[in-house]
């Protein structure tokens, strides 16, 4: 039979490597001290009243708030360990306090020889405490620091009104009296004990991780540890010198470090109940693990029968708390129905996930069905046919949104946009939890059919009266449909029918209709496929943009191919329809003009109404490269040609006047692209 390893497993912090880096850690202030003091050029000094004052006010209000906690856990573990670390906490907190509200200029202008001694003597007071705690008390001995607590609270509190007072009224106790000039000998071998009584409680709470291995005593170790090296950079009595404020910083790390290490802990195990049960007394700790054992082994016992966990007759058998028995009462119910439960809870989650935008709703519902069935049983899901509500030969009337009992069966009704729209029927489930899951069923398959509808409409509808991209960047960000816009490089696309004025004359309004569509649907793939949003259609006349509003990293070569190919599909429409026609009238022709440059793209017009749009010089000048085009060509401008690189083919006509415009505008006709 192999036998057990006698070592004891040491956590991440005591590793023997990582256990090395602690102790230098905790050794490199003193080393930092002893450089201060061996090297007065150093120790430079930095007096400066409000910091002092605000440090001390904020660690000491973190200190206080550690000291009740610890003091509640006490209280509710009944544990004289814990009294007793939480006294260490309020006792050096409380003469923390003191010693910054004797901070000169903050009460007394000068401060007071209490505000030099009064946190070497609440360190004394602590390191007491800390002593004490770290003793392996036994059973009488807890009992009567229990039965004590009290009297030692107060005792604490009124020696520190009394110093306090002592301290701060001026002229009334040599404590209030100007802080001494020289150090004060006695101060320096008064602080020894402490430092002595830190070491030692340090080293038992060291034996004790040992033997219980904990994060949390590791940090109260280290606490006791950086207390002790406080007292040893208070003992220099340098005020505010570098060595003085040392001692300042030591104690807020020993306080932080302590709160740290509990944040930690109630982030990892999601409660503050049990933070400092690590650090009870070996007696308590029994105590708490005997009855957590009897506790599960009556709630798996419940269990295993099928039995609900009776919270009451379980509080007296093993002097639970009110809270203990609540939720032990809550995890044996949950226990009992999870295996139904959770397969539930994961058919809902799989109905959520398979609602796809897009998915025709047969299909939504007919995949929906099959998960549910897995679940919930012969479940069934109808839509309203004919103005009824119908299963089988059971016909739902729904009243309002409350389930319809008929037998075994529950029938929830399926609504989109409020209106009635279907049925869920399930088998009546066995618990409360069966009904509400059953409902948040309905709702989700509600949801689903809604959407599904809702997408259908859009597409129909929405889709067909604007650009795809302007369409789905509203879906997926309403705001932007907001008034305003922003300046962006976009190229304009600006196109029209020359002959369109001549050709409506000469034929009837749905030959001009036919034209018209015909036109439009050869060119809007041809725009919409290179990346382009046509964004407005005048009769016969059309703009769009490209690199607005998504964004296209070569706009103006995406733009120039869309043009190009919109005149090659118009000459074959033109060519096919001379064919088809007896007469002498021609169909029109395509002339384009394009920019590139800044404009202001957004939504504009009205909180009633408005479009997606581009105003600026660019497109201004693209519309007027448009109007010179000959039928069949398209005109591009200076800065178009600029980013269409090596390929393009194309003729100059030189520098233009063009309307509206002052300066003359240099532009080509755009041939071939490679």
């Amino acid at each position: 039979m192999p036998t057990a390893d006698p070592s004891p497993y040491l956590p991440p912090a005591t590793q023997p490597v990582r256990g090395v880096v602690w102790g230098i850690h905790l050794v490199l202030p003193l080393l930092g001290l002893w450089l201060l003091l061996t090297n007065p050029k150093i120790d430079i000094e930095w007096h400066h009243n409000p910091s002092h004052f605000w440090m001390i006010i904020a660690v000491a209000g973190v200190n206080v708030a550690l000291g009740a906690m610890i003091s509640e856990a006490s209280r509710r573990r009944q544990d004289a360990r814990l009294f007793l670390v939480s006294m260490v906490f309020l006792s050096s907190a409380g003469f923390f306090l003191m010693h910054g509200l004797a901070t000169p200029q903050i009460i007394l202008p000068l401060g007071s020889l209490g505000f030099d001694i009064g946190q070497q003597v609440g360190l004394s007071v602590a390191a007491v405490f800390a002593f004490t705690s770290a003793l392996p008390l036994g059973e009488q001995s807890a009992k009567r620091v229990l039965g004590s607590q009290h009297f030692v609270r107060a005792a604490l509190g009124g020696f520190m009104i009394i110093w306090g007072i002592a301290s701060l009224v001026p002229g009334l106790t040599p404590l209030s009296d100007p802080p001494a000039q020289a150090p004060v000998p006695w101060l320096v071998w008064g602080s020894i004990p402490g430092v002595l009584l830190y070491g030692a409680a340090s080293v038992m709470m060291f034996l004790l991780h040992k033997r219980r291995p904990s994060a949390m005593l590791i940090s109260l170790i280290t606490a006791y540890a950086l207390l002790a090296e406080s007292m040893i950079a208070g003992m220099s009595q340098r005020n505010w010198h570098l060595s003085w404020w040392e001692w300042h910083l030591l104690l807020t790390l020993a306080f932080v470090f302590v709160a740290y290490s509990a944040y930690l802990q109630f982030r990892r195990e999601g409660s503050s109940g049990g933070l400092f049960d690590s650090v009870t007394l070996s007696a308590t700790v029994r105590r708490i693990q005997r009855d957590y054992d009897q506790a599960l082994e009556e709630m798996v016992e419940h269990v295993r029968r099928g039995e609900p966990l009776a919270a009451t007759r379980m509080s007296g058998k093993f002097r639970l708390s009110e809270g203990q028995a609540a939720v032990l009462d809550r995890a044996g119910e949950a226990l009992a129905n999870e295996r139904e439960l959770s397969e539930r809870l994961a058919a809902l989650v799989d109905v959520s996930a398979q609602t796809k935008v897009g998915l025709p709703e047969n299909e939504l519902l007919a995949s929906s069905l099959e998960r549910v069935r897995q679940a919930y049983g012969d479940v069934k899901i109808a839509l309203v046919a004919d103005g009824k509500t119908q299963i089988g030969s059971r016909v739902y009337a729904f009243a309002d949104s409350d389930p319809i009992q008929r037998d075994q069966l529950l029938a929830f009704p399926l609504t989109v946009k409020g209106k009635l729209a279907g049925v869920l029927e399930v088998p009546v489930g066995r618990t409360r939890q069966d009904g509400v899951l059953a409902a948040t069923l309905a709702g989700q398959l509600s949801l689903s059919l809604e959407n599904a509808r809702l997408y259908q409409e859009l597409h129909t509808l929405f889709h067909q009266y604007m650009s795809p991209d302007v369409a789905h960047a509203l879906l997926a960000d309403p705001a932007q449909a907001e008034l305003g816009g922003q300046v962006k490089e976009l190229t304009a696309l600006f196109a029209d029918l020359k002959g369109f004025t001549t050709f409506s004359e000469k034929v009837t309004p749905g030959e001009i209709v036919e034209m018209l569509n015909r036109y439009h649907t050869s060119a809007v793939p041809r725009i919409l496929n290179n990346g382009g949003t046509i964004v407005q259609f005048v009769g016969d006349a059309l703009l769009a943009l490209f690199n607005a509003p998504a964004t296209q990293a070569d706009h103006a070569r995406a733009a120039c191919k869309a043009a190009l190919e919109m005149q090659r599909a118009a000459a074959e429409i033109a060519e096919e329809m001379s064919w088809k026609r007896v007469d002498d009238v021609q169909w029109p022709t395509w002339r384009v003009g394009i920019n590139t440059g800044p404009a202001l793209v957004g939504n504009i017009g009205s909180p009633e109404l408005r479009g997606f749009n581009a105003m600026g010089d660019c497109v201004n000048v693209a519309a007027r490269l448009e109007g010179i085009a000959e039928p069949g060509t398209v005109v591009i401008g200076e800065t178009t040609l600029k980013q269409l690189g090596q390929g393009a083919e194309v003729t100059p006509l030189g520098q233009l006047s063009l309307k509206g415009k002052e300066e003359l505008v240099t532009a080509y006709v755009l041939t071939e692209m490679a």
